[in-house]
């Protein structure tokens, strides 16, 4: 799960729209696989937190030397209260428990069930008076049908756990990501980014410590390669690619992640992960990415 739909500009080209695109496509499609290799090592609130914790301090660093030289500006204390909600939600309760939940189900699936999230976007927007298009409503109605084929699949019921903490993982994220562009707007650009990370990465430790997760040290080769990448790819080289999307690219460009990371996911889970998924489960993701588009088609229509 990644960040959420910003308002953008205009499309126009751009010379580094194409790797833009690429990095989010790629980067975030392939995380899902990285934090499940990074869990051989890594319990999942503690990984996620010192991911976050790591790479929102080296991008508030960047921050704090752009607001030296008057091209950037801190948080401002309502802005940090804001962050802590909104990262104790997005990353404290769905990135803390998507790792959880990758404990327990294919790193494919978990990213296949994450495309819901655009269609509870759509849910928890009608308590802020955002009302859906019939295209919208359409794909809501589309995605849930899937998400319903997939749980009586053998992979989610085998698992209640882990079905349960994605479950847990898609509602608190889009209740972030609702929340931070109505009633509690973060910093503009990568401060607002930054604080989020921080504050979330902060509440992940909490939650790993209250837990008594325990961190294999020294980490396997693998697992701590996966956490590298997850730090320096997933969260600041995707994260500044998805900022000049935003800010180069219309806002649907930017936001097209949403239907092909889960289509990266399933196929890295498939090829390098060993995964394996029965022909409903396949039906059951091609039926949410079916209505991931309608809802992408009926937001740009």
């Amino acid at each position: 799960m990644n960040s959420v739909a910003l308002p953008g500009r205009a499309a126009a080209p751009a010379p580094l729209l194409v790797p833009a695109l690429l990095a989010c496509y790629l980067v975030w499609g392939s995380t899902y696989l990285a934090i499940r290799y990074a869990l051989v090592s890594f319990p999942p609130f503690f990984q996620m937190g010192t991911r976050f914790l790591t790479a929102g301090a080296l991008l508030m660093a960047w921050v704090l030397w752009q607001a030296r030289r008057g091209a950037a500006r801190m948080p401002t204390p309502r802005e940090w209260r804001n962050a802590l909600v909104i990262g104790a939600l997005m990353l404290g309760g769905g990135m803390g428990l998507t790792a959880s939940a990758e404990q327990h189900i294919g790193s494919g699936l978990i990213a296949a069930f994450i495309a819901v999230v655009p269609m509870l976007v759509c849910g928890w927007g009608l308590l802020f008076g955002q009302r859906p298009g019939r295209l919208e409503l359409a794909g809501m109605l589309v995605g849930v049908a899937g998400v319903l084929l997939l749980v009586r699949g053998a992979s989610f019921g085998a698992s209640p756990q882990g079905l349960a903490a994605i479950a847990g993982a898609t509602l608190a994220w889009s209740l972030g990501s609702v929340l931070s562009t109505t009633r509690l707007p973060l910093a503009p650009g990568p401060a607002g980014f930054a604080s989020e990370m921080l504050c979330g990465g902060a509440v992940l430790m909490a939650l790993s410590l209250a837990m008594g997760e325990q961190f294999g040290a020294p980490p396997q080769r693998l697992a701590l390669a996966a956490w590298i990448y997850l730090v320096v790819f997933g969260s600041l080289v995707a994260f500044s690619a998805y900022l000049y999307l935003l800010a180069h690219a219309s806002p649907a460009l930017a936001t097209s992640y949403a239907f092909v990371n889960p289509v990266i996911a399933l196929a890295l889970g498939v090829l390098l992960g060993g995964e394996v998924l029965s022909g409903g489960e396949w039906a059951a993701c091609g039926v949410i990415l079916a209505g991931v588009l309608l809802i992408f088609r009926g937001k740009t229509a």
